[in-house]
């Protein structure tokens, strides 16, 4: 791991210190593949697995033979609910499945470490020492963000502060979330991953 330090900011946008990254999660190297399978993972326990289409046995009718089998000059035919046949059932069509599935504990933490790290080589981590709120004021969050040049991102704060939490969900593109939410999904979805001091600290300890 380099020297590279973790700025920490305050709602002013000021840089207010500098702290060194948790060795056990920042010299864990950037790994691309297991990052992919841990987004496929939670990407395809998102897919719904309900799409469903009928066989020639369940579609109604086609009980009995359209003509008889020689003598009319026409193909052979036994029911005109054949996949040949308009109305008729499909082949290989889909069925109800579940499309779930999960990666190895150790695979998935390994794989939010990996996301942790490369926001983190790319200067798109960001701590906040503290962003406490009086009551829900979506303007006074935006504009903090304005400040900080934040306007995609992935913010992260302790469940109690709820006021802030009321305030971001109101913003395009920022997506509150408590420590124990987020994943590899959601921290590469967005061009930025904001922490409060006090959810960064949550979160390292949880990564152990």
């Amino acid at each position: 791991m380099s020297d590279k330090k973790i700025k920490v900011y305050n709602v002013q946008g000021e840089v207010v210190k500098e702290i060194d990254p948790p060795e056990h999660v920042f010299s864990y190297p950037v790994k691309k593949h297991l990052m992919w399978e841990a987004v496929r993972s939670y990407l395809d326990s998102q897919r719904k697995g309900t799409a469903s289409t009928k066989t020639r046995g369940e579609v109604r009718g086609g009980g009995r033979k359209p003509w008889r089998q020689k003598g009319l000059g026409r193909a052979r035919a036994g029911s005109i609910r054949s996949p040949l046949w308009r109305g008729g059932g499909v082949t290989f069509g889909p069925k109800p499945r579940d499309w779930s599935w999960k990666l190895p504990k150790k695979a998935r933490k390994n794989a939010l470490k990996s996301a942790i790290v490369s926001k983190f080589l790319d200067d798109e981590l960001i701590i906040i020492d503290k962003f406490e709120m009086e009551e829900p004021k979506t303007k006074i969050a935006y504009e903090v963000l304005q400040r900080l040049g934040i306007d995609n991102a992935l913010f992260v704060e302790v469940g109690e502060n709820r006021n802030l939490f009321l305030s971001l969900r109101n913003i395009p593109k920022v997506e509150p979330m408590r420590p124990e939410q987020i994943n590899t999904y959601f921290v590469l979805k967005h061009k930025y991953l904001v922490f409060t001091e006090r959810a960064f600290e949550e979160k390292m300890e949880a990564l152990k």
